[in-house]
């Protein structure tokens, strides 16, 4: 692995706006691998605020989304054995905002892969500032196939085609997620 982060190396055409180092008015996230593990360093800046020195919200579902699904990919791609990541969309993801999250210091993420099969992988992060973990996140993330309108995305496309395999085949799917095994809660 190089020290690029997985959006420049894998997706630098992307316009997503959490993610995309081609959207000039995104958050631009650059997320990287540390072991088993993704891990993301981001400064909110006071127009990301909720109220004065304080994240929104949203843009700390932003930052979840976009990290979880990065970290989703580059393991699927490792278990294909591919040379690229297939092109993944979000499921499912549930955010837990657990204390305010001070903006102007910089937050870290850290996602892992849970549970995991051909063409999907569950995982958890968690942010923390000022080391204290201030969210947390658990989601499902699917590679989809060509014909889905996110197939393509990370190279400023959608139209999908001349697109290289992403090496998962016919494995991949588009439907909703499965069912987690060792059950869950429901709130």
């Amino acid at each position: 692995m190089t020290d690029q982060s997985l959006q420049d190396q894998y997706a630098p055409a992307t316009t997503c706006f959490g993610c995309g180092p081609a959207n000039a008015k995104g958050l631009r996230i650059k997320s990287r691998v540390e072991g088993d593990e993704v891990v993301l360093d981001w400064t909110p800046e006071p127009h990301h605020e909720a109220f004065p020195g304080f994240v929104n919200g949203g843009i700390i579902g932003v930052l979840f989304d976009c990290h979880c699904n990065w970290a989703a990919a580059y393991h699927l791609m490792r278990r294909a054995g591919a040379g690229a990541p297939p092109f993944t969309v979000t499921a499912d993801y549930a955010v837990r905002l657990r204390r305010p999250t001070p903006s102007g210091v910089p937050l870290r993420l850290r996602a892992r892969v849970v549970e995991s099969a051909d063409d999907r992988a569950v995982v958890e992060a968690t942010l923390d500032a000022d080391g204290v973990e201030r969210a947390s996140c658990r989601g499902t993330f699917v590679a989809v196939r060509p014909g889905h309108p996110a197939y393509a995305r990370w190279q400023g496309t959608d139209s999908g085609l001349g697109v290289r395999d992403s090496g998962l085949g016919s494995s991949t799917i588009s439907g909703p997620p499965r069912a987690a095994s060792g059950g869950g809660t429901k709130e």
